[in-house]
Parts: structure tokens; sequence; C-alpha cells
């Protein structure tokens, strides 16, 4: 990516940047609520209910298995789902990359 297609993008974005992600889980679960709730989204994850484990992952905040989701929606080509999930599991091996791909997509649509 040119320094100069990252100075746009940077201006353009703002603080918030373009994808809404927070970096705080549910802080009024005690670590045995966690692990119950991970475990039940790591079931329905395996079951294929990805949209249902993301939910509890994201109030868990379980890195692991919102890289996980993250890799299901990377699979789909779902690109920018996987790129929320990657941020907010702090995964910079699997976000970076991505974003590298996603910004390569906006400058080819921006000449």
């Amino acid at each position: 990516m040119t320094d100069d297609l990252k100075k746009q993008i940077e201006s353009k974005q703002g603080s918030q940047g373009f994808i809404k992600v927070t970096d705080n889980p549910v802080q009024d679960l005690n670590d045995q609520q966690k692990v119950a709730l991970n475990r039940k989204a790591n079931a329905l994850f395996n079951e294929g209910k990805i949209d249902m484990a993301e939910r509890i992952f994201i109030t868990t905040g379980y890195s692991d298995g919102l890289t996980r989701v993250g890799d299901a929606y990377a699979a789909k080509d779902e690109y920018l789902k996987a790129l929320k999930l990657y941020l907010l599991a702090h995964n910079k091996r699997k976000s970076d990359p991505l974003i590298e791909k996603l910004s390569g997509v906006v400058s080819a649509m921006l000449k």
C-alpha cells in the first residue's frame, strides 16, 4: 500500500476507524461464568451455529474463539466480518494480512 493511500484512508476514517470494535467484554462475569459460556460457544461453533458462538465470544472476550469465528468468516470470503473479529481478538498475525488485502481492493477501486 502506498504511503499516499495510507494517509488518505487515515484522514477519512476518523478516530473510530471503519469497523466498530470494542475491547470491553462484559466485566460482571466471573471466571466460572466465562468458562461455562465459552464451552457453550465452542459447542455452538462445532454445531455450525457460528453467529450464536460469535455473540458469546464477543461477550466473554475469548480471543481464541473470536479468531476461530474470524477464520470461519474468512473461509466464506466475508473479510470485513473476519477483520472485525481478528481486531477484537488482538490477533495482528491474522488482521495485518487482511488489512493489506482489503487496502489493495480499495486502492484498485480508487484508480
